[in-house]
């Protein structure tokens, strides 16, 4: 025992020490991450890896000038370095404590937000839009708002719990109204789309009554028509969606591009369509695994990222903790859906959106957005594997849920429930 009147004076940890804390962190770590998350995540990021060493000499030869002349391989070797830089954020990431990522996910969204009212001044315009800012490094603040975005909105959903009488509905769409004004003032109508998805995904998980959903569909839809009036960009590519296109049009050289290799492909390096493809390692970069690799390769892209929205479901169904529900959820469906929306593009079935596919397509500092968003969607779905639950989580929620509204229409009173 210590005399009293005597400071106990704490030794500085010992490299010893250090290096056995850190193991034990690590171990920590592997015990509670979701390994089979974490190894669908890789397993995408190994094919993009592939992929753009395929599509790198097309779009090398497209920006190639008289003056300068790229070599094949330019994107990939970019791409494996912005690989590595993403494996490393998504990991450190991922190790955080649930609190922690709440709250770098929440401190990521106002930055973000803060940087969108500058866009418009001071932003760089690239091909008609004004989306990029730069801050010592050219990034644009969009990609990084989206896993912020998802977060922010399931924290604001989640102070229900402390005050049941909060209009957390009202101040949740009021936050969407904001980044979706915003983000037209680009214009940026693809993103808006996405941005709309995640939160509409979260109020359906929120147990509102099917009267009010009913009432933000109809409300969503008659904005996509006032959009196709007084967006000029978004008009024209919704024309030409639904006139068929030309041979010339993006969208049908990426379709086409796509069906050419069959069902294996006409291997590696061996593609020819591609070479005529316009972003053939972002945007387009679905059609190019298509002819090289196959159609086959393309249904397990598109397993891949079912997997991935699955598992992020029968994660959550014995999850107690509201937040963590709703954050999951809405950074699955970030992630999902704009991976759905880049394939449906690649397959002629949705209007150009200029959306890369996350995780698989080139991307400086939107390869390190994605990654921050699946390290955090993995450090918020961890979970000790011997604390067992004592509630059914999301299973109760959406039975709940699911009465209450059966009771509300039988009583014919059509109010929703206080969201």
């Amino acid at each position: 025992m210590p005399q009293a009147g005597k400071r106990t004076v704490e030794r500085p940890q010992s490299p010893d020490q250090f290096r056995k804390s850190k193991r034990a962190e690590l171990r920590i770590w592997w015990r509670e991450i979701d390994r089979v998350l974490l190894s669908l995540i890789l397993a995408l990021m190994v094919i993009g890896t592939a992929a753009v060493a395929a599509a790198s000499p097309a779009s090398a030869s497209r920006l190639s000038t008289t003056d300068v002349t790229l070599p094949d391989l330019y994107f990939f070797s970019a791409h494996i370095r912005w690989q590595l830089l993403g494996l490393v954020t998504l990991v450190g990431v991922s190790m955080l404590a649930r609190e922690n990522a709440r709250r770098l996910g929440v401190m990521l969204a106002g930055a973000m937000v803060l940087l969108l009212f500058l866009v418009p001044i001071v932003g760089n315009e690239v091909n008609g839009a004004r989306r990029w800012i730069n801050l010592g490094m050219s990034f644009q603040p969009s990609e990084f708002l989206k896993p912020g975005f998802a977060i922010a909105l399931a924290w604001i959903w989640s102070w229900r719990l402390r005050d049941p009488g909060m209009p957390v509905m009202w101040i949740a769409t009021g936050f969407m109204v904001l980044v979706a004004a915003l983000l037209m003032l680009q214009p940026n109508f693809g993103d808006t789309i996405l941005f709309c998805g995640v939160w509409f995904v979260l109020l359906v998980l929120s147990g509102v009554s099917v009267q009010r959903i009913g009432a933000v569909f109809a409300g969503g839809m008659a904005l996509v028509v006032a959009t196709y009036f007084l967006y000029d960009n978004a008009r024209h590519r919704i024309d030409a969606f639904f006139g068929g296109g030309t041979a010339f049009d993006q969208v049908d050289l990426g379709q086409r591009t796509l069906l050419a290799g069959g069902w294996t492909g006409t291997g590696f390096w061996l593609g020819l369509r591609k070479m005529k493809l316009p972003e053939a390692h972002t945007d387009y970069i679905f059609s190019v695994i298509g002819e090289e690799f196959g159609l086959i390769a393309c249904a397990i892209i598109v397993i891949l990222y079912l997997a991935i929205m699955v598992r992020v479901l029968v994660r959550l169904v014995n999850e107690e903790d509201l937040f963590t529900v709703m954050a999951a959820a809405g950074l699955a469906t970030q992630i999902g859906g704009q991976a759905f929306i880049n394939i449906l593009v690649n397959l002629q079935l949705f209007p150009s959106k200029g959306m890369t596919l996350p995780l698989v397509s080139y991307g400086g500092s939107s390869t390190i957005a994605v990654c921050l968003g699946a390290g955090l969607l993995l450090a918020i779905t961890r979970r000790n594997p011997f604390l067992s639950r004592e509630t059914p989580g999301l299973r109760q929620l959406l039975s709940e849920a699911k009465a209450d509204i059966a009771g509300r229409s039988a009583g014919g009173s059509g109010q929703g429930d206080r969201a």
